[in-house]
């Protein structure tokens, strides 16, 4: 349950940081309040899934769901510039977390 919960935080980490941007400084008060939402929840799952996993490995695989999510979801929106290589570190940043939790 730790896993799933751990990946749900990492999601709502991308949540987070888009929203952040769309509050444009926290001048927009919606997407200023989804930030805060977003960013509670997903720390708390956090904290949940370090009771039951090693600590490096929860954060890790919280940054990197978090970190790739964000980075596709600006290609898709367009804010990034989608590019072959960007893609494949991409996709190794996928595949080190999915390393992560073969090996842990």
């Amino acid at each position: 349950m730790a896993w799933v919960i751990l990946i749900a935080a990492g999601v709502l980490e991308a949540v987070w940081a888009a929203a952040l941007a769309a509050s444009e400084g926290f001048r927009r008060k919606r997407p200023a309040s989804l930030f805060v939402v977003a960013l509670a929840a997903s720390m708390a799952g956090l904290a949940y899934a370090m009771t039951e996993l090693p600590t490096g490995t929860a954060y890790a695989v919280w940054v990197g769901v978090g970190a790739t999510l964000t980075v596709v979801w600006a290609m898709v929106t367009r804010r990034e510039r989608a590019s072959t290589a960007r893609i494949l570190l991409l996709l190794l940043l996928v595949a080190c977390v999915v390393g992560l939790k073969v090996v842990s």
